[in-house]
């Protein structure tokens, strides 16, 4: 292993697997192309709710190497009905469209109760499996359910955004074949255990993410998070294994495209 101290490259090639380009305060076109210039070639923009994933899918059409997911957040779980799953599915026949969600379970802030995120991750799952697409998993404090929801499930693929998990948790999601996400909050002295997953998994389960405009990177604290930061993650996640920052960036580019088959 080398180069303990990794620096990033101004240009590297890197994916933000999950970014929220509607919650951005700055123009979409403005955030694509500041993060372009950084070396952050591809971005999935994943929606949180029918309109946003309809955003979503605006912003991948309009903006090369920009892609969407459709779904609806755990913590909104109580607004899905009818006509929110018909819009849903029908957004995931675009082939810009390349993940399910985000979906999942969240006990820490109760949008909705237990019973009824678990009933609407569960519809989500089946989506995954029948259009053949990844799942974009958000947990907060409900790791034994969302486990076992997975387990039953059989998802395509599965990403685990955002992983909160610690060494065990990352090896039990290892096992199962799912990736990873990391987000910046990887760089918090509060989080060692998400450094210690980071280095306990093998590489090519390990995908980066900045969640923007969300957990901005410990030296920005304060301020809203970009999809540039990816870079950041990188950084992270390379110094908490010893390897190299252009080994982390390359596989973790290569591992989004395994994770996301639709992303070109």
């Amino acid at each position: 292993m080398s180069d303990p101290n990794p620096s990033a490259p101004v240009k590297s090639g890197a994916v933000d697997t999950h970014c929220h380009l509607f919650l951005l305060d700055h123009q979409p076109a403005e955030v694509v192309e500041a993060s372009r210039l950084a070396g952050v070639e591809r971005l999935i923009c994943v929606g949180i709710d029918p309109e946003t994933s309809r955003q979503s899918l605006e912003y991948a059409g309009s903006f090369r190497g920009v892609f969407a997911t459709a779904g609806l957040h755990p913590n909104s779980a109580g607004e899905m009905d009818d006509r929110a799953g018909a819009l849903i599915e029908e957004l995931l026949s675009s082939p810009l469209v390349i993940g399910v969600g985000e979906t999942g379970m969240d006990l820490f802030r109760l949008g909705a109760p237990a019973d009824v995120q678990e009933r609407v991750f569960r519809m989500h799952v089946a989506l995954s499996r029948d259009a053949g697409i990844p799942l974009v998993v958000h947990v907060r404090e409900a790791w034994d359910d969302v486990l076992r929801v997975l387990a039953e499930g059989s998802a395509e693929r599965v990403v685990m955004h955002c992983f909160s998990g610690d060494a065990a948790i990352a090896r039990e999601c290892v096992a199962r074949g799912y990736f990873l996400s990391f987000a910046a909050n990887i760089t918090y002295p509060k989080n060692p255990h998400l450094r210690e997953a980071a280095a306990a998994v093998p590489l090519d389960r390990l995908l980066t993410e900045t969640d923007s405009p969300f957990l901005s990177p410990q030296k920005q604290r304060g301020s809203d998070n970009s999809p540039s930061n990816v870079l950041e993650v990188i950084g992270a996640i390379a110094q908490a294994r010893g390897d190299a920052f252009d080994d982390v960036l390359e596989a973790t580019a290569r591992n989004a495209a395994a994770a996301f088959p639709g992303l070109r």
